[in-house]
């Protein structure tokens, strides 16, 4: 049996976050203002057909999967990105941290426009209610914020790494991720995050704090035709 991470929006779905799921017992995905992200088990042959059934026509997909794919029929692939998965396997961290903002509805325009900036992966309106969405602001400007997407049984992601490039350098992203272990550890859950493969910035940061990579995984932007 593959680990639950190989199948991470899967898995996801059918556990913890089953309370998005707006598929069935054979595939699995959120609404779009949520997420993009849809699933299904690793042994369902005729998975895209299922989905393509439950799902109008151009309807918006990100399909996540260990191995590369060619486009399915009846999808139109947009985007493909290689990525990798890390699971954190670093200590415990015990810091007092301060200029953190809780970051909850009221503040969604800023987040979209921070995303839309920074590009850290797909964010609507609604993203904002995977929780623990976290921000510091400069000068009344979101400069950096992190939060949480998928959680599966004991595993928690940490999602929407951003830091607005005019404010690159101040540590900012550094303190928002530790912050956000100390969070996902003392609920005793272990984190794990994705990036970009040739995200190199980004991962010296992930390896400096303890993260190490799990296995690759391709991100796959598609469009029901």
């Amino acid at each position: 049996m593959n680990h639950v991470l190989h199948n991470p929006v899967f898995n996801a779905l059918s556990t913890t976050d089953k309370h998005f799921n707006i598929g069935n017992e054979s595939v699995k995905f959120f609404e779009e203002e949520v997420s993009p992200f849809a699933g299904f088990a690793d042994e369902n042959e005729k998975g895209f057909e299922e989905l393509s059934a439950l799902m109008p026509q151009g309807r918006k997909i990100l399909f996540a999967i260990p191995t590369p794919i060619k486009p399915p029929q009846g999808w139109q692939a947009q985007h493909e990105i290689e990525g990798l998965q890390f699971v954190y396997e670093g200590s415990v961290i015990s810091d007092e941290f301060t200029g953190i903002v809780p970051l909850n509805e009221s503040y969604v325009d800023e987040i979209i426009e921070l995303t839309r900036l920074t590009k850290p992966g797909p964010f609507d309106k609604r993203t904002i209610e995977f929780g623990s969405y976290h921000g510091i602001f400069e000068k009344g400007i979101l400069a950096a914020m992190t939060g949480q997407r998928l959680h599966i049984n004991d595993y928690t992601e940490l999602s929407a790494v951003c830091t607005h490039p005019n404010h690159l350098g101040k540590g900012y992203a550094t303190l928002l991720l530790k912050h956000q272990l100390q969070i996902i550890l003392n609920h005793n859950q272990h984190p794990f995050l994705h990036v970009r493969a040739d995200n190199k910035r980004a991962i010296g940061v992930y390896e400096r704090l303890g993260f190490k990579v799990s296995r690759s995984m391709y991100f796959y932007f598609m469009k029901r035709i």
